[in-house]
């Protein structure tokens, strides 16, 4: 029987024996930053110590990975900074990110780590941030065996944050209804979960019509977004990056990228309501006490909305077509100025948007090649270096996960004092 996008995309992916809950998690269908190079994690913790910085090193910093699959950035930021002995550990940089004051290592004296959960230092030394980081993954799916038992694993975000919270590839799996535009205004995109078949179904409610009207207009009617709130410090344009343009073939897990869409109904233009994306990213950020709230996903921005929308699927590495009956994951760009807007008026401070590939490099992962010296003097270390560099670079391609979009949402603190330029 058909249904609506948005039901058929959350029984599919978080019903029992879903896409996200069951199996070996996204890891084994695509790749994400995360899973590109441990440059990505690298460049968080330095984020991280500058959140921190901004907090005035609270004795609880916590790290919350919202969409954790099974844990994997979690357990890199936790070998980054905790060790294996409690001790700051080494960054792991590979001469690609240069040390900055605070880095892991110089956090803390060896003397003076302890790990976690031990007793403050006596007198008026500062606990390391080993010691007072806290890490929590939120997921659907049951916490994996022999996860670090630093991380903490729950179902739902956690109240009173106080650090950093970071969303990868979070919002463009937050289910959602499709609409397309007919002789009589919007309608619903119905779909058979079994076979992913569409039919056009009844007229969208008010609140979504409110949305469309807004974020995501038929080129024949006006658009009343503001902007002051849709282009805050993003760029645009043919070599944005925001439209991905590498598809998602062969055997190797790649990244998800180009849209993919199933035969659609007859008519002259289609669209992916974000409302809920808009409310699942004001339910993100009102957790927050303090700190710096970051989305990082692909997206798209009012005025250059893919006009057949990018509805697809991923299975196996491969790309599919957008079928939900939790075989493969389902997904589609976010519509992140709109997401960015309801954010920034709970949280009541700017935002910051770019793509991924300057929120990188502004963190020290450039993806340069290493000096040609270098490999008359070590050779071993210039290729170590040179397949360091080809794994930032894929970080920071613009036609891949370079087209990532960075949403950072400051909360309670100076935007300035955690973006880096």
């Amino acid at each position: 029987m058909p249904i609506r996008w948005r039901d058929a995309m959350n029984q599919a992916l978080y019903g029992p024996g879903g896409f996200f809950v069951a199996g070996g998690g996204p890891a084994a269908h695509f790749r994400t930053s995360v899973h590109a190079s441990p440059a990505f994690t690298t460049a968080l913790l330095r984020l991280l110590t500058e959140v921190d910085a901004a907090l005035g090193h609270p004795s609880r910093l916590d790290v919350v990975d919202v969409g954790a699959g099974r844990g994997e950035l979690l357990r890199a930021l936790v070998g980054l900074a905790v060790g294996v002995s409690g001790e700051p550990a080494h960054s792991g940089r590979s001469g690609l990110i240069p040390a900055w004051s605070g880095s892991p290592e110089t956090l803390t004296p060896t003397a003076s780590a302890r790990p976690l959960g031990g007793e403050p230092p006596s007198g008026n030394v500062r606990p390391s941030l080993a010691e007072r980081i806290r890490f929590t993954a939120v997921e659907y799916a049951d916490r994996p065996e022999n996860l670090p038992e630093e991380i903490s694993w729950t179902a739902e975000i956690p109240d009173g944050i106080t650090g950093l919270l970071i969303a990868t590839e979070w919002l463009d799996n937050v289910p959602l209804d499709v609409a397309v535009h007919t002789a009589d205004g919007w309608r619903y995109v119905l779909v058979d979960p079994d076979s992913g078949a569409e039919t056009i179904g009844e007229p969208v409610t008010p609140d979504d019509l409110d949305w469309l009207t807004t974020w995501w207009p038929h080129p024949a009617g006006p658009s009343h977004a503001n902007p002051a709130l849709t282009s805050t410090d993003a760029t645009s344009g043919s070599e944005s990056g925001f439209r991905a343009a590498r598809p998602a073939e062969g055997s190797s897990l790649t990244a998800r990228s180009r849209p993919g869409c199933p035969e659609t109904p007859l008519t002259d233009h289609r669209a992916e309501i974000g409302r809920p994306r808009d409310e699942a990213w004001v339910s993100a950020v009102r957790k927050m006490e303090r700190g710096l709230a970051v989305a990082v996903d692909y997206g798209h921005l009012s005025g250059d909305r893919p006009v057949d929308g990018t509805l697809t699927g991923y299975r196996g590495g491969r790309q599919v077509p957008p079928v939900p009956d939790g075989t493969s994951d389902v997904t589609a760009h976010v519509a992140m100025d709109s997401v960015a807007s309801a954010g920034a008026a709970v949280a009541r401070c700017a935002y910051s948007m770019v793509p991924q590939r300057e929120a990188l490099r502004a963190l020290g992962a450039d993806g340069g090649r290493p000096p040609l010296s270098l490999a008359g003097t070590d050779p071993a270390g210039y290729v170590r270096a040179l397949a360091a560099a080809s794994a930032v670079a894929e970080l920071t391609d613009p036609a891949g996960l370079g087209g990532h979009l960075w949403l950072r949402q400051p909360v309670g603190i100076p935007l300035g004092s955690v973006v880096a330029r």
